[in-house]
Parts: structure tokens; C-alpha cells; sequence
């Protein structure tokens, strides 16, 4: 018998028009065997145990989330060892406010061009800095973003989506470090 993993599930693109309501969401991931299914405010967030590989409980979120709420974006599932990783490897351990950093995985190595684009987009002590990828953060490249001024405010910040040129999805620091307790609580 294959052992549990924890995966947190972070859905690209949730807020507006585009939602995933948390309360039936852990109802079908539940329905479905998921074990400990969890979510995490109503923006993307969601946890579950599985004894199913990555590809295979991915898949198997992706069937519900379109099934049953029209979802169809991109949906990244690190471990919780994985998670913990992008924790401690944070460039800006200095931070003064969780919502000012932002970790995000990235599907694929972005283009060394497009990373220098966005970094000279960096004003005053803004900064971004991708990671080389390896097994820690299991399939997905990592960056994250410093923007001590505000994330809403950062010419960094608003270009960054298109500008990286890979799928991706992004979490305020507040959100990592709640996403891996809740994690921890699972194990």
C-alpha cells in the first residue's frame, strides 16, 4: 500500500468571476477518497492527502474542478515537504510584512531575457530572484518577489504574469506560511 502524501493544491486565476466555493470543494475532493480535504480562503487554496502520485491526483482535481465548477486553469500541487522548501530557501528573510513578498511556482525555467526584463522593471529596493531548479521544489521552478511598497503599486509586480512567458501562480507570504501550517496540521 502506498503512503499518504500531502499535496497543497493552488488554483491559478480564482477571484472574480472565476470561482472555486470552498465548502463544496472539500465536499467532492472528500466524495472523491481524498483524505483531510482542506481549503484555505476563497482564492485557490485547497489541501488534501493522497496515496496517488502527483500526476494522478492532479488529474483527478482537475476531472472535479471541471466537472463540477466549469474550472479549467492551471493547478499546481507541491508536497508539503516541497512547500517547505520554498520556505526555507526565501531570499528576503528580512521582510517586514508578509503580503509584500510573494512566493510563486512556476510550471517551467523562464527565459533568461524575460528575467531580466522584470528585474529592471525593479524600482528602489524591489526584487525578484528566480531559483535554479531541483529536486527540493519537485517539479517547479520557484521565484519569488519583493515589492516593500506594495504589491498593487509595483510596476514589477504588474508585469510579472505575462512578462515571466511560463504558467504560473503566485502566494503572499502570509498565505505560504498558512498554507504549510495548515500542511503540518495534516501530517
Amino acid at each position: 500500500m502506498s503512503t499518504l502524501t500531502t499535496y497543497l493544491l493552488l488554483f491559478r486565476g480564482v477571484g472574480g468571476p472565476v470561482q472555486l466555493p470552498v465548502a463544496p470543494l472539500r465536499a467532492a475532493f472528500t466524495k472523491a477518497g481524498f483524505q483531510n480535504a482542506t481549503t484555505y480562503i476563497n482564492s485557490g487554496n485547497a489541501l488534501v492527502r493522497s496515496r496517488l502520485s502527483r500526476e494522478e491526483t492532479l488529474t483527478k482535481v482537475a476531472e472535479i474542478c471541471l466537472k463540477k465548477f466549469k474550472y479549467d486553469r492551471p493547478i499546481f500541487a507541491p508536497t508539503a515537504g516541497e512547500w517547505e522548501a520554498v520556505i526555507k530557501n526565501d531570499p528576503f528573510p528580512k521582510k517586514a510584512e508578509g503580503k509584500h513578498v510573494h512566493a510563486v511556482l512556476l510550471a517551467d525555467a523562464p527565459k533568461a531575457e524575460a528575467v531580466k526584463t522584470l528585474q529592471a522593471l525593479a524600482m528602489g529596493d524591489e526584487a525578484m530572484k528566480v531559483l535554479k531548479p531541483s529536486t527540493r521544489f519537485g517539479p517547479y521552478h520557484v521565484c519569488y518577489i519583493h515589492t516593500p511598497h506594495g504589491f498593487g503599486t509595483s510596476k514589477l509586480a504588474e508585469k510579472f504574469d505575462k512578462g515571466i512567458g511560463v504558467v504560473n501562480t503566485a502566494r503572499n507570504w502570509n498565505t505560504v506560511l498558512k498554507m504549510h501550517e495548515l500542511a503540518q496540521g495534516l501530517t
